[in-house]
């Protein structure tokens, strides 16, 4: 059982996603909107995997506001000997979004919301974790 985190601030996206994860995945998922939270899970190595939302509207690290991405960026940047896939994921899917958003992220997948196929994302999760 893998340990993930959704970082959503869409509670109605968050639980489904969760379900899904749990439920057909079988994983042990915490759901957190706290930037400074995700940032001690992954320097503590208490997390395998993340599911970012690009769009937080509620996230902060040291007092500043920042969105997925950055937040992503963060990961990447504090959590070097530990580093955690994360899975981009927005509402605000454009064309070129995708490239876009994992080149300025880090990211090492992205999709766009709603996830209506959870075959989909359970498999990409396994991917990423290499099981």
């Amino acid at each position: 059982m893998a340990r993930l985190i959704v970082v959503e601030d869409d509670p109605v996206s968050a639980r489904v996603i969760e379900r899904a994860l749990a439920r057909m995945g079988g994983h042990q998922v915490r759901v957190v909107e706290d930037g400074e939270e995700v940032l001690r899970a992954c320097e503590a190595d208490e997390v395998d995997l993340l599911l970012m939302d690009c769009s937080l509207a509620n996230t902060s690290v040291a007092g500043r506001r920042i969105d997925g991405v950055e937040l992503t960026r963060l990961v990447r940047e504090r959590c070097d000997s530990r580093r955690p896939p994360v899975i981009l994921v927005t509402a605000h899917a454009m064309h070129g979004d995708r490239e876009r958003l994992l080149e300025a992220s880090g990211a090492d997948a992205y999709l766009p919301k709603p996830i209506v196929d959870h075959a989909e994302l359970i498999a990409l999760v396994a991917r990423l974790l290499g099981s």
